[in-house]
């Protein structure tokens, strides 16, 4: 897929005769990668920080509060009112008010990830772990089953495939998430010199920039399914 996107990028360029300033070819994009090497790699860095921090957080707080509600009827009418609420709110307003209470510094950024990333993972997790056929949990009780037995053998399984599927759907955000914050304010990071480049009319560093996100992002979604191959053996082709 990626590749079949740089030949048609390359072929596009190559038979419109499209000027580098609106499109850039891949053989100009790359070398300028390499060129600006140290600078790349330094806010390459920067915004994997953010993403992978804001993603974490999602991932610690989501799961553990979605099997909550899933289970837990007080908590489905006292918590998830709210969280809908919540997740109503357009999140790049909030995104300004983040750098206000919390500066320009990692701290905004992450919490903005953590915000966009939030919600998606949360329906996944609550549809998850009430996915199991009711049947099946009065069977397990007429044996004997304790709370947890069941829940460790019936309920996580059951809810793992859905659960990933919103981990792969909270991964594709939490890179917008991060630029979309970094475009906010920021003295550092990809989406600060993807705005540069675009000030500056540098379409090819514009580029550089679109190409190294789209590769972080695979990267994130590459170890998402790694986790979900090595969790869920019952589910491999």
């Amino acid at each position: 897929m990626f590749i079949a996107l740089l030949a048609a990028w390359w072929s596009a360029v190559a038979i419109f005769k499209v000027p580098a300033f609106l499109l850039p070819p891949p053989e100009d994009v790359l070398p300028r990668i390499y060129a600006d090497g140290s600078s790349f790699l330094f806010h390459s860095w920067v915004t994997i920080q953010e993403i992978l921090l804001g993603f974490a957080l999602s991932v610690v707080m989501s799961i553990p509060l979605g099997v909550l509600i899933a289970l837990s009827p007080l908590a489905r009418r006292m918590l998830y009112p709210f969280l809908v609420f919540v997740q109503l709110i357009p999140k790049i307003a909030i995104a300004p008010l983040f750098v206000v209470w919390l500066g320009f510094g990692l701290t905004s950024k992450v919490m903005l990830t953590l915000l966009l990333t939030f919600f998606p993972l949360l329906l996944a997790s609550i549809a998850g772990f009430q996915i199991i056929d009711k049947r099946l949990l009065f069977l397990t009780r007429s044996m004997g089953a304790t709370t947890w037995q069941t829940f460790r053998y019936l309920r996580f399984p059951a809810a793992i495939p859905v659960i990933f599927g919103g981990l792969k759907t909270s991964a594709t955000i939490a890179a917008t998430a991060a630029i979309v914050a970094e475009f906010v304010g920021s003295n550092k990071g990809l989406g600060y010199i993807l705005l540069q480049g675009t000030a500056n009319l540098d379409t090819t560093r514009v580029f550089a920039v679109l190409f190294l996100l789209t590769v972080i992002g695979l990267a994130l979604n590459l170890i998402v399914e790694i986790c979900e191959y090595v969790m869920a053996p019952w589910l491999r082709h």
